[in-house]
Order: C-alpha cells, then sequence, then structure tokens
C-alpha cells in the first residue's frame, strides 16, 4: 500500500507540473542543447503567434538577429547553474517586437546534466495580471491535486474510476460523465456521474465511435458538437439537451487503455477546461498503472537504493522532526560527516523549504552548497539533495570581475585617445607641428597602453577572484603621475589639471600599469564630480619616517556625503542622495581601484575637503620595500 501510493504520488506531481506548465498565463519555452525547441506551451503560443507545431525541433523563431550573441551568451552562462533575470525583447510572427522579462535556468535530466534551457517569459507591466492569472490555475491545479489525491488512495479500480466520474463534472463543470474501456474493438461503460445506472457496462463498436476517431487523429483530446446532426455514441442519448462532447484518452504504458467522457447540455465548454480532461484521464490511466506497477516498484527498490548511493549528489532523508534519518556516500563526501555522525541530527546546512526555491550555503571549509528539498507524498519526511557549486561560484565570480575590469579600466586609455584624436581632426590648421606631433604620440602611448591592458584583462579572466594581473617592483611613480595629468588637461575646458610631484621623487614599489589606471580613475572622478570645474591636483609626496609614498587627487567638486568614505569602495556603490544622483555610472570604478592597489600591496582612501571637494589617497611602498604594509598605518 505504502509503496503504490508512492508511486502514484510520483506520478501526480509529474501531471501537476505538466499542468502548471499547460495552465501557465506565462510563455514558457524549453531549448535543448542544440538551441532548438524542445516546449513551447499554449501561453507562448499566445504570446508570440506561432503554434507549437510551427517551432518544435527548430531553431526559435522569436530571437531578433541583434540579440541571437545576447541569447546564446545567457544560455552558456546558465549552463554551470543557477538563474538568470533579464530584460530583452522578442519577435511575434507579425513581426512586432515585445518587451520581456525572462527568467532562464538550465534543464537537467534525473542524472544532473544539462540537456537544455528553460524560458519563463513575463510581459513588462503585466505581472499583476500574470500572478492573477496564475493564482485561479494555481487554484485549480490544488483542487486537481486534491481530486488524484483521493483517487491514488483508492485500491479498488473500479472505486477509483467512479472517482474520476464524480470530479470531472466538478472540475470541468461538465452536466455529465462516464469512462470507457477499450477492449478488442469494443467500448464499455464502466463509470459514470449524472447518468442513469443502467448504462454502466453498455458497449458499443470503437472504430465508429468518436473514441475510434479521437485515436485515428493521433491526440489525446478532442471536441464535437451536435452541429453535424447528432452524436453516434453509446451514451449520447442518455442526456437530453446534449450539445458538445469532450473526451481524453487514458494509457496504461503505450497502449491507449480507455477514455474520459465529459458531456455538456447547459454548460460551455473550453481549453480550460479540455486541459483538465486532458489531466484527469492521464490520471485514470496512472490509478491502473499503480496497480500493476505495484510488484515492479518492490523490485526496484533495491535498485533504487544503489542508485542513491551512487549519486553524486548529497542526498539525506530526514524525519517528520528534520533530523537525519538517511544519508549517503556523497553526502559524506560534500561535508566531511559520516552517517554514523550526523544520524538523528538536523543538517549541518539550512534546509529550504520542501519545493520552495534551491538555496546556497558555504560550508564552513569553504565548500559552496547548492540545497533543494521535497516532501514525500503521504509522509512528513523530506528528501535533501545538494551538491558542490564551488567551481561555478567561482567562475561567476571570476566573470564578474572580468567584465567588470574591462568595461571600467577601458574608458580611460579610450577616453585619451578619443580626446586627443578630436583635438587634432577639429583644430589640425591650428595646432603647431610640435603640437600634432605630441598629440599623435600621446595617442600612440595610450594605444599601447591600451593594447597592453587588453592582454593583462584577458590573462586576469583566467586568474581567480582574488587574483589581478599586476607585477610588483620599482618604476617611476613621478613619471606615471606627470603623463597622467598632462594626458587629462586637454579633456575639459571647465578644469585645470596641476602636478605637484618633485623632481626628487623616489621611485614606488608596485605596478606602473596599475597605478596608471588608479590615477586615471580617480582624475576622471574628479572631473566627472565637479561638474563646475576648478582646479585638479595631482600631488606626491614622501611621508613618515617609513618613506612611503602618499598620491593624492583633490578636486573642488560637491564632495562625499558623511558616513560614505568608506561605503563608495564597495561593488556597485554610489551615493544614493543629493547631487551624486545625476552623474550616472554603475559605481564599480572605485571598486577596481581598490582592487588594484590591495594587489600591489599599497591602500586608497577618500576624505573631503574643509573647503568643499574631495582628496583621494593612494599610498604606496617606496621601491626598496623598506616601509610598512601602509594598510597597518
Amino acid at each position: 500500500m505504502t509503496q503504490q501510493r508512492a508511486v502514484g504520488g510520483r506520478d501526480r506531481v509529474d501531471a501537476t507540473a505538466r499542468a502548471v506548465v499547460e495552465s501557465a498565463a506565462d510563455a514558457i519555452v524549453a531549448f535543448g542543447t542544440d538551441r532548438t525547441v524542445l516546449l513551447w506551451n499554449p501561453a507562448a503560443e499566445r504570446m508570440f503567434g506561432w503554434t507549437a507545431q510551427e517551432v518544435l525541433g527548430t531553431e526559435p523563431p522569436i530571437i531578433p538577429a541583434e540579440l541571437a550573441a545576447e541569447h546564446n551568451a545567457v544560455l552558456e552562462r546558465i549552463r554551470a547553474g543557477g538563474q538568470i533575470s533579464f530584460a530583452t525583447r522578442r519577435a511575434c510572427k507579425d513581426g512586432a517586437l515585445l518587451d520581456l522579462r525572462i527568467d532562464i535556468s538550465a534543464l537537467r535530466n534525473p542524472a544532473g546534466e544539462v540537456i537544455g534551457w528553460v524560458n519563463v517569459c513575463h510581459r513588462t507591466g503585466e505581472e499583476q495580471a500574470a500572478r492573477n492569472h496564475i493564482a485561479q490555475r494555481a487554484r485549480v491545479v490544488r483542487k486537481l491535486g486534491d481530486v488524484v489525491a483521493d483517487m491514488t488512495a483508492q485500491r479498488d479500480l473500479e472505486a477509483v474510476l467512479d472517482r474520476i466520474a464524480a470530479s470531472l463534472c466538478e472540475l470541468t463543470g461538465a452536466d455529465a460523465g462516464g469512462f470507457v474501456l477499450i477492449e478488442e474493438g469494443r467500448l464499455r461503460l464502466v463509470s459514470m456521474d449524472g447518468l442513469p445506472e443502467a448504462l454502466r457496462g453498455r458497449t458499443a463498436d470503437l472504430p465508429t465511435s468518436l473514441v475510434g476517431e479521437l485515436m485515428r487523429s493521433g491526440r489525446t483530446v478532442m471536441m464535437a458538437t451536435d452541429e453535424s446532426g447528432g452524436f453516434h455514441d453509446l451514451i449520447w442519448s442518455a442526456l437530453p439537451g446534449l450539445h458538445t462532447i469532450a473526451l481524453a484518452l487514458s494509457h496504461v504504458g503505450d497502449r491507449p487503455y480507455g477514455a474520459l467522457y465529459a458531456l455538456y447540455s447547459r454548460g460551455k465548454v473550453g481549453h480550460v477546461e479540455l486541459e483538465l480532461l486532458e489531466l484527469m484521464a492521464g490520471h485514470a490511466g496512472v490509478a491502473l498503472t499503480n496497480a500493476m506497477a505495484f510488484e515492479e516498484v518492490v523490485r526496484q527498490r533495491a535498485h533504487e537504493r544503489a542508485v542513491i548511493d551512487a549519486s553524486a549528489d548529497g542526498i539525506a532523508v530526514l524525519d517528520p522532526d528534520g533530523l537525519i534519518r538517511q544519508w549517503n556516500p556523497a553526502a559524506h563526501k560534500l561535508t566531511g560527516m559520516s552517517a554514523a555522525e550526523v544520524a538523528g541530527r538536523p543538517p549541518p546546512f539550512p534546509v529550504p523549504e520542501p519545493g520552495g526555491p534551491t538555496l546556497t550555503y558555504r560550508l564552513p571549509g569553504g565548500r559552496w552548497l547548492e540545497v533543494m528539498c521535497n516532501g514525500l507524498s503521504g509522509k512528513q519526511e523530506q528528501v535533501v539533495d545538494f551538491r558542490d557549486v564551488t567551481a561555478a561560484k567561482e567562475l561567476e565570480e571570476d566573470k564578474d570581475l572580468f567584465l567588470a575590469t574591462t568595461s571600467h579600466e577601458l574608458r580611460t586609455p579610450i577616453t585619451v585617445v578619443q580626446g586627443f584624436a578630436s583635438t587634432l581632426a577639429s583644430r589640425w590648421d591650428k595646432m603647431s607641428d610640435a603640437d600634432r606631433r605630441t598629440a599623435v604620440q600621446t595617442i600612440a602611448e595610450r594605444a599601447g597602453s591600451l593594447g597592453r591592458l587588453v592582454e593583462q584583462l584577458l590573462l586576469g579572466s583566467r586568474a581567480g577572484a582574488d587574483q589581478l594581473p599586476v607585477s610588483n617592483g620599482p618604476f617611476d611613480l613621478g613619471a606615471v603621475l606627470r603623463e597622467a595629468a598632462a594626458a587629462f588637461r586637454p579633456l575639459s575646458d571647465k578644469h585645470t589639471v596641476v602636478a605637484d610631484i618633485p623632481h626628487d621623487l623616489p621611485p614606488a614599489g608596485g605596478d606602473a600599469m596599475a597605478t596608471d589606471i588608479i590615477v586615471g580613475q580617480l582624475l576622471e572622478n574628479a572631473f566627472k564630480y565637479s561638474p563646475d570645474g576648478g582646479t585638479v591636483v595631482v600631488r606626491a609626496r614622501v611621508e613618515g619616517e617609513g618613506g612611503w609614498i602618499d598620491v593624492t587627487v583633490e578636486d573642488e567638486g560637491i564632495g562625499i556625503a558623511e558616513g560614505d568614505h568608506e561605503r563608495i569602495f564597495g561593488r556597485f556603490v554610489q551615493g544614493e542622495t543629493g547631487d551624486r544622483r545625476r552623474f550616472g555610472g554603475v559605481g564599480i570604478g572605485l571598486f577596481i581601484v581598490r582592487r588594484l592597489a590591495v594587489a600591489q600591496h599599497a591602500e586608497v582612501t577618500a576624505s573631503s575637503r574643509a573647503a568643499g571637494g574631495t582628496i583621494m589617497r593612494l599610498r604606496l611602498r617606496p621601491a626598496d620595500g623598506r616601509g610598512p604594509d601602509p594598510r597597518a598605518a
């Protein structure tokens, strides 16, 4: 009995999942690893205009050509696991473009292998209507789930089918209904609701019946009306005023075993009713299958246990109190804790709600786990599945760092090259030969620097999240600072750049290119946050007995809000109040500055000028390395 319920529970979950997909208000599209469409639900048909028959097995026609690269990149990024939600546009059959928000996640087989991707498409601005529609569908699905639970609790086949027939009218609004078995070219009515009991056991010819027509069509559900002059089936005459018959096939294995009828004499039938009818017919087949599968389940128990023990995922079974009852070898390997150590205890990590979203947790040893939980049907026990996603987390961090560095650290040399090129283009005839030569030389130098930076970034993409491509050693800090100041002077007519650099400034220890990027970013910020212009001073001094070198960039701009002097170095952080909001940007420039400084054993801090404006301070070690770590000062 317990095993029969377990099988029925799993099949009920599968059928309910299918109901959710088919009934979803949002378009759900699944792609295989060959980029062809595996799933195209009714909402996708309504949203984009193509039917499932038109797109299944083909590359999706909804991806605009200009967004193909984005589509492929998102699919590849999600391959490692997790979920991405992003805003984009998709094409319709009539040529229109829709603004959408798409949630995408990997589609995996039972072995955990990625076999494709699942996209859930939401129309922008229609989330509330979609939520209401989903809630309504969810209520229907829950009711269907209750019916299925009652059905699978029955062991007698006749009682099961009677329960289906009774629930059919309740769920689909049918005025009557029944279930017929297919027996060697004949149909036999075995259960009914709203029809005379005397009809039970009546038979009809299969080939000439609606069931025969449905089987020849290759579909599992159909609807027939009385427009043709009448119904020629075994039960139509028993319901006065009958105007519509909807029927769906039930299968046991791959063979049609019977059909469920829904008869309408007063009510109306639509696609939702047809979907429910199809689901219920499927569950009728499940009920029959359960009885035949009981012995198979017993034989499979040992096999399933072997599969669990061989799984690369950690698997734990929890009792109603949330304490561990089973703990497979992979769980031991992932956590370092044996089954004997954890038996009767809570898991050594948080467990999400059954059926809820996955949870990511970092073990004390540094390993990242992705944890999911599901309840066992008919019991209060829970199955917890967890896997090692450390590599995926590290890869994600590496990609984030690479993209951040690429988008922001390239800006300064590109800006310099663009500025000098624009000056040459617009003032060529007004410039002296010496000025033109200087401008061209600066462009060449910055282009070379840009090439070296790109090369370093490509190398950095292969490095760990905490490994930036710097080569620490002695370098001429004064030359780096003077060149940076000279490069920025022509970029703004409102600002005056002053370089207060002693000629006897000693060499610094660190990386010249990383320092150039830092100073360039600080100068760019000084320009950006002093929109009314003013003087920007680049100053360098040897400070203290330790001999470290302080480089400051001072501006006369809007300054930094109280309490934000450390916060501005965080990733994606900008001031959230005042004038800073009007300057745009995503707020990772100073984060990169801080990371580059730390990579060369330096320090970057921020403070406010008494007269207004900002002082950004870079503290570097001397080239001989005699000075203490400035971060400890």
